[in-house]
């Protein structure tokens, strides 16, 4: 049996039609959704602070972070009431905490020249020993104090399962932010600062 020319170029079946019917709503709604893309991109703030991951310990108090720091002092975060605390929870191994670090550095410094309206930093080791976090500290720098805790306590306290993450506690100890993943300095100032003119 032959096949015609024609019937080789002739149309299956009407679905094909159907389809071609369908073909330019379908690229409408393609350039629709990159339209909106645009308008979204367009109209972000860029000096907006990056979101912050939802918990319910934000707004309320800080639960319970008792541990050691790296010189062998006893830490207390309910002692830490009247000071601006920032916890960093960390890895020595965790790639994006060392991508992070040298924003953490230049965080600390902008804070400590502030002297007394700066924040108080610490690193809240997770996972990891003393000996590869003081090699961490010695090869990339930073001087800020580091907490250990027995059985990763606070981190278990505060709900973290992936490091790195940053917690935001105010004067009151009242747990104000939350950052899930790599931060910047500077993201932590304006945090920090707009938290600090929303409860004057």
């Amino acid at each position: 049996m032959t096949t015609s020319v024609d019937e080789l170029t002739e149309p299956a079946s009407t679905g094909g039609r159907s389809g071609g019917r369908l073909a330019p709503f379908i690229a409408l709604g393609i350039a629709v959704a990159l339209i909106g893309l645009v308008v979204l991109f367009i109209g972000a703030d860029p000096d907006a602070p990056a979101p912050q991951g939802a918990s319910p310990l934000l707004g309320k108090p800080a639960p319970e972070a008792v541990g050691e720091l790296d010189d062998g002092t006893p830490f207390d975060l309910s002692r830490r009431k009247g000071s601006w605390v920032v916890l960093n929870f960390f890895q020595s191994s965790c790639i994006p905490c060392i991508a992070e670090h040298p924003e953490l550095v230049e965080f600390v410094d902008q804070q400590a020249g502030l002297g007394a309206q700066g924040a108080e930093f610490y690193s809240v080791v997770t996972g990891d020993t003393r000996a590869n976090v003081e090699a961490f500290f010695e090869r990339e720098g930073g001087d800020w104090p580091a907490i250990y805790s027995d059985g990763d306590q606070i981190t278990v306290a505060f709900g973290v399962a992936q490091v790195p993450e940053t917690w935001i506690i105010d004067p009151r100890g009242v747990v104000q932010a939350r950052f899930q993943g790599e931060v910047t300095a500077e993201v932590l100032s304006v945090t920090i600062q707009q938290i600090r003119e929303g409860i004057r």
